[in-house]
């Protein structure tokens, strides 16, 4: 038995033995590892290259100009004058009433139109470049006139010239458009015993001067054609606008 542990004795101290050398070989070799480690250089890298420094541009004054126009002390702050807008164009002139036609004669010289400037105004005869207030007459026939106003053509028929308002009727009043409704026709006045004016249709005799030794007829001249008066006779011709009436000399 004594023996049995001399021999584990034994043993284990062999094996303290070798487990102490390998220990002690790797901590040589580990030291090593250390010191080669610690004596290896690592190179330094390289520096980036540093960007130059941008030029300076040499202080010019009109660099300022924005500071100075916000600068609410400096005399000469915002120099642009703004200007006011240009007045709107005035609107174009309008047109005037046309004349009033009452007809037109041709007596061989050409046609000549009876034309008033407006309604109840004397009228007298024009022809083809003669002016009639704001108008200048250009051309006529017996249906239709063209006139120039402010460069502009205008043109017109007869009947569109012609005066519409009311004819006169003898006792001076005008012509009702429709009789009055059975049952509500009032009483008839008293004829009055005071004497009256005379009315339009009572004026006789030649009007204004149409040239040519012809004269135009008066207006409401109710005296029938043939009438000679002053050395003139009353003629009355046929027109698609109706009755042409005039003053020609007595032959």
């Amino acid at each position: 038995m004594r023996r049995k542990l001399w021999l584990l004795d034994l043993f284990l101290l062999i094996a303290v033995v070798i487990t102490g050398f390998m220990l002690k070989q790797r901590q040589a070799e580990t030291t090593g590892r250390e010191q080669a480690l610690l004596k290896q250089s690592i190179p330094a890298p390289q520096p980036p290259a540093l960007p130059g420094m941008p030029k300076v541009h040499p202080v010019t004054p009109a660099t300022y100009m924005a500071a100075v126009q916000m600068n609410l002390f400096s005399k000469d702050r915002n120099p642009n004058v703004i200007l006011d807008p240009p007045p709107p164009p005035p609107p174009p002139p309008q047109m005037p009433p046309l004349p009033v036609a009452y007809g037109v004669m041709d007596l061989g010289a050409g046609p000549a139109a009876i034309l008033a400037e407006k309604p109840g105004a004397a009228h007298r005869s024009y022809r083809p470049g003669e002016k009639i207030g704001a108008f200048k007459i250009l051309a006529m026939n017996n249906r239709e006139i063209l006139f120039d106003w402010e460069g502009q053509p205008v043109k017109k028929t007869l009947e569109e010239l012609a005066d519409h308002r009311p004819t006169m009727t003898a006792t001076g009043g005008t012509a009702p458009d429709a009789p009055p409704p059975a049952g509500n026709t009032p009483a008839a006045a008293p004829a009055s015993s005071q004497p009256t004016t005379k009315s339009l249709t009572e004026v006789k005799g030649p009007g204004a001067d149409l040239g040519n030794q012809t004269r135009a007829c008066s207006p409401g001249d109710a005296s029938p054609a043939g009438t000679v008066q002053d050395g003139l006779r009353k003629v009355v011709t046929k027109s698609p606008f109706g009755d042409v009436c005039r003053w020609e000399p007595v032959k």
